[in-house]
């Protein structure tokens, strides 16, 4: 019970300097305009994502490494601590970078944010996450088993298709066996669609209305078609221990 303790105790100091480095970047700005001013919070809306791109792209015309260095640290906190609401910062990504830059940085943030996690998880969070979520660890644990002889497009399936939250895999990931390697694979490859196409949505965030217009119908098609191209090969593969 005291390892536990002084485990999860680890924690408060992790946290604590992942958010006074963000503190440190948003207080500590470059002077670009009175009016202009930062604010240590993340969207939760589109209305408050339309105003924050506004403000970081009058930054980044004289002070683009800043909003580099500001956008990619909020991503990867977002991604290591878990926080929900990546395709916020997707759509910002594509309204600030464009999609030939913002799509391999976000591809890469994400499997950065992702694997702190993973190693967050496995080191100091592996007695929170069983008592927080035993049925899915279980459940996954089956499912792991079952598809051994072709984990790592299972792996890809369950990012492609997010029917369960990517925050809640990367968080169990480490404590049903898989391997770090197939994880950060499936993580930096089987994201790939979707964050592709929030970032090519937020190249017209000014133009959107709603949330919906992001995931519309022909959206979901593309994604699905993509999803079924890359998983094709793992319908061919049987299985030895049938």
């Amino acid at each position: 019970m005291a390892l536990t303790l002084n485990k999860i105790w680890l924690l408060i100091p992790i946290i604590s300097a992942a958010t006074a480095w963000l503190y440190f970047l948003v207080y500590f700005a470059p002077s670009v305009d009175g009016t202009l001013k930062l604010k240590l919070e993340f969207p939760s809306n589109l209305k408050e994502l339309q105003s924050l791109a506004q403000v970081l792209k009058e930054y980044s015309k004289t002070h683009s490494l800043y909003v580099l260095v500001l956008f990619s640290s909020a991503y990867v906190y977002k991604q290591t601590f878990s926080i929900p609401g990546s395709v916020f910062l997707n759509l910002l990504a594509g309204a600030l970078f464009g999609v030939k830059m913002g799509f391999p940085l976000c591809c890469v943030l994400t499997a950065a944010g992702a694997s702190f996690c993973y190693w967050l998880s496995f080191s100091v969070g592996k007695e929170v996450v069983e008592k927080h979520y035993p049925d899915k660890i279980q459940y996954f644990q089956n499912k792991v088993e079952e598809n051994s002889h072709q984990l790592v497009y299972y792996l890809l399936f369950l990012r492609m298709f997010p029917i369960t939250p990517n925050m809640l895999i990367n968080l169990i990931s480490p404590l049903i066996g898989i391997p770090f390697n197939m994880f950060l694979v499936a993580v930096f490859i089987g994201l790939m669609p979707y964050n592709f196409l929030c970032i090519q949505t937020g190249e017209m965030l000014a133009s959107l209305t709603s949330m919906d217009d992001i995931f519309s119908y022909e959206t979901l098609l593309k994604m699905a078609a993509i999803a079924c191209v890359a998983l094709g090969p793992s319908f061919l593969m049987k299985n030895p221990n049938k």
